[in-house]
């Protein structure tokens, strides 16, 4: 009987954790966005399976930055990201959004994943902003691209910060070109706080 309890109790145990382990994959991304996505993309001519999603709520040193496998509702990456400098509350966790230019502040909404090119940072993908809230992504020359000092792995201390550009490490980059440039059509990337 008490062996029965135990085993029993184990079992349970292990179920509660794989459904929060579950139930963690959209801890990062909420399903409202996705659907927000899903819906917005939906009869566009956008790549309707791919989409990449950064959640700014989460602080600049853990994974705040997903691509997401739409179709079959996954994350296929995630990533540090940095904000923009001007971001940055004086004495504050919270983050302030601008779609001005010159604000050095990082802008929500959703954008399109444009041609890439080579530039001071080496290769880059231009950014098409799509909402009100960041439609001077091109005239602030607000792009995709890395940097050395953004690192890999999660840590407590924050990530370097930018002028408004998302910036990845060379790592994570490289592995988001690969999804970019496979597709035959234009991804989106959504910014969200």
């Amino acid at each position: 009987m008490m062996k029965t309890f135990i085993f029993l109790l184990l079992f349970l145990m292990s179920c509660s954790k794989f459904e929060s382990q579950n139930s963690d994959k959209y801890a990062y991304l909420p399903t409202s966005r996705i659907s927000e996505l899903k819906n917005f993309i939906k009869g566009k001519n956008y790549n309707q399976d791919l989409a990449v999603f950064i959640n700014f709520k989460i602080p600049s040193g853990k994974y705040r930055y997903f691509v997401y496998d739409l179709k079959n509702d996954k994350i296929l990456q995630k990533a540090i990201v940095a904000h923009g400098e001007g971001s940055v509350v004086k004495n504050s966790s919270s983050l302030q959004f601008s779609n001005v230019d010159g604000s050095h502040q990082s802008s929500l909404g959703k954008y399109e994943i444009r041609e890439s090119y080579n530039g001071k940072f080496g290769k880059a993908y231009r950014l098409n902003g799509l909402d009100k809230t960041n439609s001077n992504a091109r005239v602030r020359a607000i792009v995709l691209h890395s940097y050395y000092c953004i690192p890999d792995k999660e840590s407590a201390a924050p990530a370097c910060l930018s002028f408004g550009c998302p910036m990845l490490s060379k790592n994570a980059f490289n592995e988001t070109s690969k999804f970019i440039d496979r597709s035959e059509k234009t991804i989106i990337l959504y910014t969200f706080y």
